[in-house]
């Protein structure tokens, strides 16, 4: 298969694309965000086409990405809550994804485990994009490399930290996508929060080609020395709320605050892929300073999406 034809396939996670193909996807976000500001509102590619959004999660900017997205590629976007549908009351994924293969032409889908959506892509006999899973998050990474670019005009070689929650979803994704690109990235998380040996064995494995450099400590004034990107993510995701204030204790020392930060480049920027929780896990001078670039990620959450979708479906 050609990189240029990827229509039919899953997003479920990054690590199954090649450089190549996330390449693609990359320079096909910015030829659509470039048409959308010379004033191409609508590139009626999905035109006639329905996607379905399945979400068991709240959102703000991955919903409304998505549904903009759709919506200026000619599509129509049904936002179908979990509860919305019979899933709510036991109705199986594998009956779920049959119907919904009868009915639209790509399914969008905010879960829980990463394993109802494994299953909701085994049964579907169209593509199934992951928008959030406790494992992954394939679109706000892709997005995240999107704007990285934008700022310094190249991926490889630059260096990322990420100071928080080593077993964060958006973490996992932003570590396979590094280790295909060629983006080496230092993990700043205690001991006890480090990423799984599952994660990093496959990320060891995709960054052989790359060449990307992928570390992992305990100290965040280590892994910010010199480095380009700064990066973090709430300390306590959706779910997670039995565990919160365990949580809440070990991570209290790698908050990214102005003094951390002066440990980057002058030229670095800081990311974070919101919601933030202000005076946690950044400050309000870091997510609001001149150093952040966390609105240009959530807006090109929305010329991601339409790159996948356009592609996928």
């Amino acid at each position: 298969m050609s990189i240029y034809d990827l229509k039919g396939r899953d997003m479920l996670c990054l690590c199954n694309f090649s450089a190549e193909e996330l390449w693609h996807f990359i320079r096909h976000a910015l030829e659509l965000k470039r048409r959308y500001y010379a004033g191409e509102r609508v590139i009626p590619v999905l035109a006639g086409a329905s996607v379905a959004l399945i979400f068991q999660k709240p959102s703000t900017r991955t919903r409304v990405s998505l549904e903009v997205a759709i919506n200026q590629l000619g599509g129509h976007p049904m936002y179908l809550g979990w509860r919305d549908l019979q899933l709510g009351r036991g109705e199986t994924i594998h009956d779920t994804a049959k119907v919904l293969s009868r009915y639209v032409d790509g399914i969008v889908a905010r879960v829980f485990d990463h394993g109802d959506l494994e299953e909701l892509a085994e049964h579907s006999d169209v593509p199934v994009i992951n928008a959030l899973s406790d494992f992954t998050h394939p679109t706000q990474a892709l997005a995240d490399m999107i704007t990285i670019y934008e700022k310094f005009g190249r991926l490889r070689g630059l260096t990322m930290a990420f100071v928080g929650d080593g077993r964060d979803n958006v973490l996992n994704s932003l570590l396979f996508a590094s280790a295909i690109l060629g983006v080496n990235m230092r993990v700043a998380s205690p001991r006890e929060l480090q990423p799984e040996k599952s994660v990093m064995d496959r990320v060891e494995e995709l960054a052989l080609e790359s060449g990307a450099e992928i570390t992992v400590m305990e100290d965040p004034v280590e892994a910010v020395k010199g480095v380009d990107v700064v990066y973090t993510d709430v300390w306590v995701s959706m779910g997670q709320e039995d565990v919160a204030e365990k949580k809440m204790e070990l991570l209290r020392p790698y908050q990214v605050n102005r003094e951390l930060m002066s440990y980057a480049k002058e030229t670095a920027i800081f990311m974070h892929c919101l919601p933030a929780k202000r005076g946690e896990e950044v400050t309000d001078d870091v997510i609001d300073g001149t150093q952040s670039t966390v609105w240009d990620q959530a807006e090109n959450r929305l010329h991601a999406n339409k790159a996948i979708l356009s592609l996928l479906l």
